[in-house]
C-alpha cells in the first residue's frame, strides 16, 4: 500500500482500512504523494489511498482503477464507485479543511468569519467547484465543528496508536 509517507491521511486511511477489514497490509511509504501514485501508476505497487482531486485525471484516462471511496456516502464525480463501507460496515475516512482564529479573536469578528463562509459555501459557482474536485461541502455550526475536530482527534489518535506510527 502507498503512500504519501508516514503519518499521510494516504497511510492512516489504509491503517484505518486494515484495522477494520482485518487484512495485512504492507505499508510503503513514499517522500510524498506525487512518488506514491507514479509507482502506482507504474505498478510497483498495487494499491494506494489516494484523494479523488490528484488521481481523477488518471481515473478518467483509463490509467488508474478506483475500487472504492472512504467517504460515508458515494462521491458525486464518481458516483458508480462503491463506498469501502459498502463492504466494510462502518468504515469511513475523510480529509476536511477547515478555518481558524486565534484564541482571542473577538465573537463578533468569529461570527462574521463563520458567516461570509458560509455564504461562499452557498454560493453554486464555489459548490460546484468544490464538488468538481471530488470534495464534498461541509457546513456546520461554530459548535458543530468544534465537536466535529475533537471527534477527528480521537478517532485518528486511537488509529494512529493501533498502527504504532511514529514519526521519522
Amino acid at each position: 500500500m502507498a503512500s504519501g509517507g508516514i503519518g499521510s491521511s494516504q497511510h492512516i486511511y489504509g491503517e484505518l482500512f486494515k484495522m477494520m477489514a482485518g487484512v495485512d497490509i504492507v505499508h510503503v511509504p513514499y517522500r510524498g504523494g506525487g512518488p506514491a501514485l507514479t509507482d502506482l501508476l507504474a505498478g510497483q505497487v498495487p494499491v494506494m489511498f489516494d484523494t479523488i482531486a490528484t488521481s481523477m485525471e488518471q481515473i478518467k484516462a483509463g490509467k488508474l482503477r478506483a475500487l472504492a471511496v472512504t467517504s460515508a456516502t458515494r462521491s458525486e464525480v464518481l458516483p458508480d464507485i462503491p463506498t469501502i463501507r459498502e463492504f466494510v460496515p462502518g468504515y469511513e475516512a475523510t480529509g476536511w479543511q477547515g478555518i481558524g482564529a486565534p484564541r482571542n479573536t473577538p465573537p463578533e469578528i468569529i461570527d462574521r468569519l463563520h458567516r461570509e463562509i458560509n455564504a461562499c459555501l452557498d454560493d453554486p459557482r464555489v459548490k460546484a467547484r468544490i464538488v468538481e474536485l471530488g470534495y464534498l461541502v461541509f457546513k456546520t455550526s461554530q459548535t458543530e465543528f468544534t465537536r466535529f475536530v475533537g471527534e477527528s482527534i480521537e478517532k485518528w489518535a486511537k488509529v494512529i496508536r493501533a498502527a504504532n506510527m511514529r514519526a521519522e
